[in-house]
């Protein structure tokens, strides 16, 4: 039994999210039925982290125990020759056989894509939050200055999670514009429910003047989520990369 660790991307759009659920598609499912095609084994997958429905990947991380003699650099051409498009693995290697995707994490990066053209666009409905408003990107970039660092994150971080630790320490936090595009680039070591897209939020209302650049010490001082902004959009979210 030796266990393999894989690296992925995917296209989140018609899957609600990473982990299996009774109901319902996810990447976790499809990824474990690939496995089973292959292996001929019931396979599950240790995940990095679960991702919602719509959300993107670009350096997914997880692992798994097998007996298969399908050598480990062969693996990403077995998986993606039965893998649907919109998911392929890119990277296989033998790892530690207490090695666990999410538990050796020391980091995670994240990506928000927030497309700010005039009108929409067809193209990018999937890939990027359209934001119609009038952004004043500078003062975004102020806002995401007050971030970085060790905080107690509680008020960016979607109601009724369990996670009672709310305390993360933000290593790097940018905004840039490129075209009408706007990007957010996040990481930190480790993320609350949805608490990138909340920062995203906040940051689009720092933007607009919703929220002034100074107000947003207080709100991660007083922990209070109605005084920081939306949830934005999940489409607009991707998983960069995984620290280890």
């Amino acid at each position: 039994m030796k266990n393999l660790m894989l690296k992925m991307e995917y296209d989140g759009t018609n899957y609600h999210g990473w982990q299996r659920q009774e109901n319902a598609i996810t990447v976790q499912e499809t990824l474990e039925k690939a496995l089973k095609k292959i292996t001929k084994e019931e396979i599950t997958v240790i995940g990095c982290s679960r991702t919602d429905a719509g959300v993107h990947a670009l350096g997914y991380v997880c692992n798994f125990h097998t007996s298969s003699k399908i050598p480990a650099e062969k693996m990403p051409y077995a998986l993606n020759s039965v893998l649907p498009e919109d998911i392929v693995v890119y990277d296989c290697r033998e790892v530690p056989r207490d090695f666990h995707a999410r538990f050796w994490a020391k980091g995670k990066k994240y990506r928000y894509r927030i497309y700010n053209g005039k009108y929409p666009s067809a193209f990018e409905r999937n890939y990027a939050y359209y934001w119609p408003y009038t952004l004043d990107v500078e003062c975004m970039k102020e806002a995401a200055k007050l971030f970085i660092g060790e905080h107690d994150f509680r008020a960016f971080m979607a109601t009724g999670s369990r996670v009672k630790d709310t305390v993360r320490n933000v290593f790097d936090l940018s905004v840039e514009k490129k075209g009408d595009e706007i990007i957010i680039e996040i990481s930190a070591n480790g993320f609350l429910y949805n608490m990138v897209r909340i920062i995203a939020g906040t940051l689009l209302y720092a933007g607009v003047g919703k929220i002034d650049v100074e107000r947003i010490e207080y709100i991660i001082k007083t922990g209070d989520r109605k005084e920081a902004g939306i949830t934005a959009a999940p489409q607009g979210l991707y998983l960069v990369e995984v620290y280890y």
